[in-house]
């Protein structure tokens, strides 16, 4: 199982996943994680978001198909909206995830940037570790229906790595 970096603060993790436009896969991974995070018991101790490289999108739901696939899945996707990140959440947070290398660059322009607290989403992949998480914005559901599959078995992972650094 990938390490994920240590706490800043005692008993108090934040995650941050990153997309380009906030709308389709670092909600969806938000949701799913927050999720797996509150049936692990880890909902008082870690703390969820997600935003954008881009601001085009900034306080827009969730893509209607990314939200219809979750909420079939039992997950809520109501609260959702779209935001932009900033540079100070490099330092705010104990570990930021791109969900592909150009959104990893382009955080790594932001501000100083530690390599093990930004990195890939997919570098915690059980299946394809160090794998991006396709963007399906352009594409069918049948896109969607990978990029859930790849989140919640990289959530799952995710969930783990955070209770061992907790020591939970």
């Amino acid at each position: 199982m990938p390490a994920v970096p240590a706490p800043r603060s005692p008993q108090r993790y934040r995650v941050a996943l990153v997309c380009l436009g906030n709308i389709c896969r670092s909600p969806m991974a938000d949701v799913v994680l927050e999720a797996k995070v509150a049936e692990a018991g880890l909902a008082d101790a870690v703390e969820v978001v997600s935003a954008g490289t881009g601001d085009w999108h900034i306080g827009a739901p969730m893509d209607r198909r990314a939200a219809a696939l979750l909420r079939s899945e039992g997950y809520d996707a109501s609260r959702h909206r779209a935001q932009q990140v900033a540079a100070s959440w490099l330092a705010e947070h104990d570990l930021v995830l791109a969900m592909d290398a150009a959104n990893l660059a382009d955080l790594r322009t932001l501000d100083d940037t530690d390599p093990e607290r930004v990195r890939l989403f997919g570098d915690f992949d059980p299946v394809q570790p160090g794998s991006e998480v396709p963007d399906p914005y352009f594409g069918g559901d049948d896109g969607f229906v990978s990029v859930l599959a790849q989140v919640e078995r990289t959530a799952d992972v995710l969930v783990a790595s955070i209770a061992s650094a907790l020591g939970r």
